[in-house]
């Protein structure tokens, strides 16, 4: 069944379906009406030679700038020539699949004033499998994603390039080949379809379906570490997260202790401490506000996807045209500013555990870096190497982008929020943290070969899992292609539905503000 956009629904959920799994697209009745009614206000408007911004007037410095009708009829094509200026290698295509979906949506607002040619165009291009080649970098995330939405207005005019059925083509060749017909771009077509941060926002909804599943593996990674090192539970209690009343804890505390039920450590055989170091007992409450941080995220993001990024802004209802900056990235960027520090945060108590598992001083007797042959064997040792470089790595891009601001345009764009610089850097902060996660499943797992007891049934799934993937290390081997299978093996989510399948889902980061 198709996704329907109408302006109004479209979830991170959906946006994923559509940028990775090709999930069919169409538009909402009522949109098109809005869509339809808002094109003959601005008709009526330019007909009457009323003037309007990036319609009839330059843009940015240029806004004075009144242009004469025969500048009106060229003005798109020059608009999207000279903002198609960005640079590296081509974004990943589920990326700007997920901008083209966000900004039909904000055209199916009915306040845009494109022609209804404009949104039909991008969803065949979507249901179609046309995806423009887009140069990542480029955006200051301020008048919207201009420079990679500009390479998407190209394929609009019939030119740019694209990717149809796996080969990169001309853009004009990938429409014919689709047999989508090229609409040209009129008046305010082109500033439509490029003045909005629908990259970034797409980029973002991406990055936190990911994060949010990644956090629940971090809750498995710290099940397994805890009962390799014989943790005292207390901390642990329901009762004493939802005392303090933050939903992230509460959520995380009953996944982790989902996955420890039926364990021998709950039986009390075991000598415990009377109080473990933070990283154990403290795990709920980090990962926990991990959590809190995606769900705020997430309401952002998706307040974004539904609302009028856009400008100048028309009111059909109102006769009525307001230019402003719902363009701005900021309320994207700030967010997922704070998911850079959230992810980052995790990474680093997941490495402390560790640690604690590595360290003959604090693993309650297990072997000098999970390796029988200590001194002529160095075990696990290097693993730890391997996560603090990741870690180091993720610290430094967790600086926030949103306060990086310098100014453009000959100062009249004098405040930007460089979101794409955000979603760029927490692209390689997810990465990181894959393998920094997959490194203490290894240890965990290595650990609990040591150890004779029964684990949780959610601690053994995932064990069980690990193994199919990375071999216990009897003696020392090259470390490497273990570090890649097991981030692979994080990245992939195996561990999480192996071990949802056995103790039921482990909840979710969505909470109502």
């Amino acid at each position: 069944m198709a996704i329907i956009l109408d302006g109004e629904h479209l979830t991170i959920e959906k946006v994923v379906d559509i940028a990775r799994h090709n999930e069919k697209v169409e538009i909402s009745g009522s949109a098109m009406e809005r869509i339809k009614k808002c094109r003959a206000m601005l008709e009526q408007k330019i007909q009457a030679r009323e003037i309007m911004y990036g319609v009839n007037t330059g843009i940015g410095e240029f806004s004075e700038v009144i242009l004469t009708d025969e500048q009106t009829k060229q003005f798109q094509r020059y608009l999207i020539y000279n903002h198609a200026a960005g640079i590296g290698d081509p974004a990943p295509i589920e990326y700007i699949r997920g901008a083209m979906a966000g900004r039909i949506n904000v055209f199916s607002k009915g306040k845009s004033a494109c022609r209804p040619e404009i949104p039909l165009t991008l969803i065949a291009m979507l249901n179609k499998g046309v995806t423009p080649v887009v140069c990542q970098k480029g955006s200051v995330g301020a008048s919207g994603d201009l420079a990679p939405m500009s390479q998407i207005a190209l394929l609009l005019m019939g030119e740019g390039e694209a990717y149809y059925k796996g080969e990169r083509l001309p853009g004009k060749t990938a429409m014919e080949r689709a047999g989508i017909p090229i609409p040209g771009l009129k008046a305010r077509d082109g500033l439509a379809t490029i003045n909005g941060s629908n990259l970034i926002t797409a980029m973002s909804a991406l990055q936190l379906f990911d994060i949010d599943r990644f956090l629940k593996q971090t809750e498995i990674a710290c099940a397994m570490t805890l009962e390799a090192l014989y943790a005292n539970l207390k901390p642990y209690d329901i009762r004493l997260h939802q005392a303090r009343g933050f939903p992230g804890a509460i959520r995380s505390t009953q996944a982790i202790m989902k996955c420890i039920e039926g364990s021998d450590l709950l039986s009390k055989k075991f000598k415990i401490k009377v109080q473990d170091a933070y990283s154990m007992r403290s795990s709920p409450q980090v990962i926990g506000a991990a959590h809190d941080a995606v769900a705020y995220a997430r309401n952002q993001v998706e307040i974004e996807l539904n609302g009028v990024g856009d400008n100048p802004v028309f009111f059909p209802e109102h006769n009525l045209t307001i230019t402003g900056a719902n363009f701005q990235g900021t309320p994207v960027s700030l967010p997922m500013d704070m998911i850079s520090a959230a992810v980052t945060m995790v990474c680093v108590l997941s490495e402390r555990r560790f640690n604690r598992l590595n360290n003959p001083a604090l693993s309650i007797g297990l072997p000098a870096f999970l390796t029988k042959g200590a001194g002529m064997m160095s075990g696990l040792m290097l693993s730890q190497y391997t996560a603090c470089t990741l870690i180091t790595e993720q610290r430094m891009l967790s600086a926030p982008a949103s306060v990086m601001s310098i100014p453009a345009a000959a100062d009249q764009e004098d405040f930007v929020s460089m979101a794409m610089n955000t979603a760029i850097k927490n692209s390689q902060i997810l990465d990181n943290a894959y393998g920094v996660l997959g490194i203490e499943f290894m240890g965990a797992s290595q650990a609990l070969d040591f150890r004779e007891f029964t684990p949780g049934k959610g601690v053994s799934a995932a064990k069980q899992i690990v193994r199919k993937h990375v071999a216990h290390l009897d003696v020392d081997r090259p470390l490497y292609d273990d570090h890649n299978t097991m981030k692979a093996l994080v990245k992939s989510c195996e561990i999480l539905e192996g071990v949802e399948k056995t103790v039921g889902s482990l909840g979710s980061s969505v909470f109502c503000f």
